[in-house]
């Protein structure tokens, strides 16, 4: 075995505990010393020189490798961030091959619904993806078209022999870990996920939803001119309630007499029935609409916006994504989003994993540790009294601190 791919086993080795095992490789032969020139990605790079930009991630670890003889070779941190002048090392097309073997892979089964739906599936992408620039890994995802589907899925994933199995959503958490024991060399981790016991290679991704929610009804509760705010639900599942418990309790922490209007709906890609319901609560005197409920929910803030009612929006940011970063109609009318930093737990996930830290069981993420809170209030910035905004922030510490609690139980 040759000095070169002593050192690029150890680096692997490194930088992936969690890789397989590596058998002896053919000699690095044909290599390229190749210096960055301005507009260099390492996707073209490898599309130039090795027939495919996917084997991108063979060139980092060649260039890792050769930096750890020869420090004049680029130490690359960050596979998004190379710099002109830098100097890489291009291995012929079949030592990127073997390189690529070690690559570890990280798979993701959505819920049901697309990648780019702007609530929980993109943001787990985004928290995957994120994982995979910085530390040069192999990724796939599956949409789930029916829950009929997430035991199959999974498996897919699982007999492909991926390193890593992101899965999405409380509903799919009972096949996450009918799966897993079949699997003990895999690590997976679940969005919402409570686990009742420990399995070893499970981790349940949990977020403190009513504290979000407390901080989306203390807003309500301050802007409403009527005293009366609404929320359209989701599935009556565990996060969806601890969001309208967090939420009408935090309205009645400000508000006494407000009433909350509310209701759950059985499916979470309806925006149709999220519109219904919200113009219904609007018609009942509602000012203020909170949309808890992935799509659906989102169906009910842009109905809301569209006829003047100040909205909360729900998981991430629904200014960047619902509202198209102000494109869309009503954006004005959105005063924040109650967050829960789904692609923070992904991300986190991934490099327990990768780095050997990982432990089965659950993971918090509340306010404390900053896993939940709200967007920035945007082009409603200005509308929002500053004393609203430090009696919010006062919330926020106080959540924290646990000097204040949200009174929701499950």
């Amino acid at each position: 075995m040759s000095k070169k791919i002593i050192y690029v086993v150890l680096v692997v080795a490194l930088l992936f505990p969690m890789a397989l095992s590596v058998a002896t490789a053919a000699p690095l032969e044909q290599e390229t010393i190749y210096t960055i020139v301005l507009g260099d990605n390492l996707w073209t790079l490898a599309e130039k020189y090795l027939g495919s930009g996917a084997v991108y991630r063979a060139i980092v670890l060649a260039t890792k490798a050769k930096h750890a003889e020869d420090p004049t070779f680029a130490k690359i941190e960050n596979v998004s961030l190379i710099y002109p002048g830098w100097k890489l090392l291009i291995p012929s097309a079949e030592d990127a091959e073997e390189l690529m073997a070690l690559v570890p892979r990280v798979g993701l089964v959505t819920d049901v619904g697309k990648v780019n739906d702007g609530t929980f599936n993109e943001f787990a992408y985004k928290g995957m993806i994120w994982a995979a620039e910085e530390y040069g890994l192999q990724t796939a995802f599956i949409e789930t078209l029916s829950p009929t589907d997430y035991e199959k899925n999974i498996i897919q994933f699982a007999e492909e022999r991926y390193d890593v199995i992101i899965t999405v959503g409380f509903m799919i958490g009972d096949a996450t870990r009918k799966v897993a024991p079949d699997y003990p060399d895999i690590k997976f981790a679940g969005v919402d996920q409570f686990q009742p016991d420990v399995i070893d290679n499970v981790m349940g991704m949990l977020f403190s939803e009513d504290e979000s929610g407390f901080l989306a009804g203390a807003l309500a509760g301050q802007m409403t001119q009527s005293k009366t705010v609404g929320i359209v639900c989701g599935m009556e599942i565990p996060p969806v309630v601890k969001f309208r418990k967090g939420y009408e309790n935090g309205v009645r922490s400000v508000c006494p007499d407000c009433t909350v209007l509310g209701l759950y709906i059985d499916s979470f890609v309806d925006p149709a029935r999220g519109k219904e319901a919200a113009l219904s609560q609007i018609a009942e005197g509602a000012d203020v609409i909170f949309g808890a409920g992935g799509p659906t929910g989102s169906g009910g803030i842009l109905a809301a916006a569209a006829e003047g009612v100040w909205v909360i929006g729900v998981d991430q940011d629904e200014y960047l994504t619902t509202f198209g970063r102000g494109s869309v109609a009503g954006s004005d009318k959105l005063l924040s989003s109650a967050m829960k930093r789904v692609d923070v737990s992904v991300y986190t996930a991934i490099k327990t994993a990768l780095e050997a830290t990982f432990e089965g069981g659950n993971a918090f993420f509340f306010a404390a540790n900053e896993g939940v809170g709200l967007a920035p209030f945007h082009e409603a910035e200005d509308d929002i009294p500053q004393a609203v905004k430090d009696k919010l922030d006062e919330i926020f510490q106080g959540l924290a601190d646990g000097t204040i609690s949200t009174g929701v139980e499950l």
